[in-house]
């Protein structure tokens, strides 16, 4: 089952439930979506597989939009707001794949180092290239930045 038809699921049960707030949420995460499908955001399985949808690089940006959305509002006074965009962001993240530990992380990125011989910031490009799709959708791409920064930096 991909992640639309789940959505569309939980959309028509939240329905039922008359959970309004939660309806709206799925509504805009189905609509994203489906507007990926039309416009054809694709990408290229790791095995060579035709290129499909990427339903997470989707739910990924929507999360973080909801994030950026929520900071800016508690920038700007409004909790009340801050915390809705915080709420969706937290239902957008439960259609994502269970976050990496530290610890996993720093693994996959010290190996990564250590097979790029990578000594510098300078390299920081090449290691970015080749740890993101290992984590792919299970680390923010800011929090890897910030671990290869830091093993990188003497």
């Amino acid at each position: 089952m991909s992640v639309l038809e789940k959505v569309r699921e939980d959309t028509t049960a939240a329905m039922k439930a008359g959970e309004k707030e939660r309806v709206g949420a799925l509504r805009m995460i189905v609509n994203e979506l489906q507007k990926a499908e039309k416009e054809g955001v694709t990408r290229s399985d790791p095995s060579g597989a035709p290129l499909v949808i990427d339903e997470l690089a989707v739910l990924q940006r929507e999360r973080k939009r909801r994030l950026e959305s929520a900071e800016a509002y508690r920038e700007a006074g409004r909790a009340d707001l801050a915390e809705s965009e915080e709420r969706e962001a937290e239902l957008i993240a439960g259609y994502l794949p269970e976050q990496l530990s530290d610890e996993e992380l720093r693994a996959i990125v010290g190996d990564v180092v250590a097979e790029t011989g990578a000594s510098s910031p300078k390299e920081m490009g090449q290691v970015m290239s080749q740890v993101m799709p290992k984590v792919e959708g299970r680390a923010d791409g800011k929090r890897v930045s910030a671990l290869v920064k830091e093993l990188l930096t003497p």
